[in-house]
Formats: C-alpha cells, sequence, structure tokens
C-alpha cells in the first residue's frame, strides 16, 4: 500500500553536508499499527514529513497504491488519503472545534456527530463544540482534538508524530485504544513515538538510529533490540 524506496534527505549545516535519513526502505501494509521509534534527533519525524509531503527527500521515491508521489504535495496527498498530526499542533483563532471536525469529516455536525469523534479522546462535545482552536485550549486538549480531526477525516494512511506530547495520563491507556480501534482493515497507521507505553498498540515496530532503519518487528523481538541499543549508546558502545 505505502512503500518507501530509498529514501535519503540531507541538508548544509555550515556548509557541510549533513544526512538525516539514509537509503531508508520499507513496506506498510494495511491494516496495521506502526510504531517509528528512535532516540531524539535519529530522523523519525523527518521521516514522517516526507511520507506527508511536507518535505522532500534527496533522493529515493515514495509509492501509494501504486501510484508514484515522491513530487506531490501535502495537498495532494492528503485528497490521495494520507492524514498529518503534527508533534506541535497549531492553533487558529476565530475557527471553532465544530467547523474543524466538520471540515476533517467533509460533513455538518450536530453534537451527537461531533461525540462520535470527541469522546474518543475523552472530551465532551457539548462542552467543546463551539471553542476556538485558540490560546485558551491546553496543549493537551488541542493534542486531542489533533487526533480527532485526523480520525475525522476516515483517511487510508493516518501518520501520529509523536502524539503522547503534552498530554496526561489518560493518553497513554487511551491512545492505545484509540489506535486499536481506528485500524478497518483497509488502512494504517503511524505512530512515531519513543514512548514504551505506546508500543502495546503496535503490529511491528520500527527502530531508526543514525537515520537509519536498525531492526524492525513485532514488539516482542524489538523491545530487547530497542533496550540494548540504548544502553550501549548510554555507555558510548556501538
Amino acid at each position: 500500500m505505502l512503500t518507501l524506496q530509498n529514501i535519503s534527505y540531507k541538508i548544509k549545516d555550515n556548509g557541510k553536508e549533513k544526512s538525516i535519513l539514509e537509503d531508508i526502505s520499507f513496506d506498510f501494509e494495511c491494516g496495521k499499527n506502526y510504531v517509528i521509534t528512535g532516540a531524539n534527533g535519529c530522523g523519525k519525524s523527518t521521516l514522517a514529513q516526507i511520507i506527508m509531503g511536507i518535505i522532500k527527500p534527496t533522493t529515493g521515491k515514495i509509492i501509494f497504491n501504486g501510484k508514484d508521489i515522491t513530487n506531490s504535495d501535502i495537498t495532494e496527498r492528503a485528497k490521495l488519503g494520507l492524514a498529518y498530526a503534527m508533534q506541535q499542533p497549531i492553533r487558529l483563532k476565530g475557527l471553532s472545534i465544530q467547523k474543524m471536525l466538520e471540515y476533517a469529516s467533509g460533513t455538518q455536525l450536530n453534537t451527537s456527530g461531533a461525540c462520535d469523534y470527541l469522546s474518543k479522546v475523552g472530551l465532551c462535545a457539548r462542552d467543546y463544540m463551539p471553542r476556538e482552536l485558540n490560546s485558551t485550549l491546553s496543549g493537551g486538549e488541542l493534542k486531542r482534538i489533533e487526533i480527532a480531526t485526523v480520525l475525522a477525516r476516515n483517511a487510508t494512511v493516518n501518520i501520529f508524530d509523536e502524539p503522547e506530547a503534552g498530554i496526561d495520563i489518560w493518553s497513554f491507556n487511551g491512545l492505545v485504544d484509540i489506535f486499536k480501534k481506528s485500524l478497518k482493515g483497509n488502512n494504517l497507521n503511524i505512530i512515531i513515538s519513543h514512548q514504551e507505553k505506546l508500543f502495546n498498540s503496535a503490529d511491528e515496530i520500527v527502530l531508526i538510529a543514525d537515520g537509519k532503519i536498525k531492526a524492525n518487528g513485532c514488539p516482542n523481538s524489538i523491545l530487547p533490540i530497542i533496550n540494548g541499543y540504548n544502553t550501549c549508546k548510554r555507555l558510548g558502545v556501538e
């Protein structure tokens, strides 16, 4: 369904070329939750942005349902069925939560309709529908609303960049439940996270380190590798 072919991404840093991602190749299958993990700065969020079309890879291809979307922009990819929840949700003064959910779902929503989405993230539709996406909302509230918006899209590929960031203790158990229940057999979730509590939602974990895929597989097989790799990094041993 979604295939990455030899994806690399390089930037200029003080006049020198710096590699962020190197030769990433991977097949994402429908009906699965994937967690992409790794230390801060390993390139996992960069990979998420490349998949969504926010930034372009230096080399490589992205194939979605047999179509090369490498040069497609974020709007084109959204129309094709990709959705993205940012690490830091934006605030939009003047736009109500109800309108945001309506834009995402493509339908007019009453309280009951909004409740279908907001209740999944632990919010009451009656309390939140008229509110604006502005500074009166906490970071945790914004994060939950953004996740609800992605769910309302009913997209084929849902990308969640550190969905646990800034949200309370409910979220870990709630997020695992959301990710499991949001799969309908013809879609997939890509979750960017370094929180072990969210690994329980994964059918497959992908470990990225130094811009490369170091290992991938089911949680039982990958967690020992992750723990061993983190221990080596802390000790300065490769």
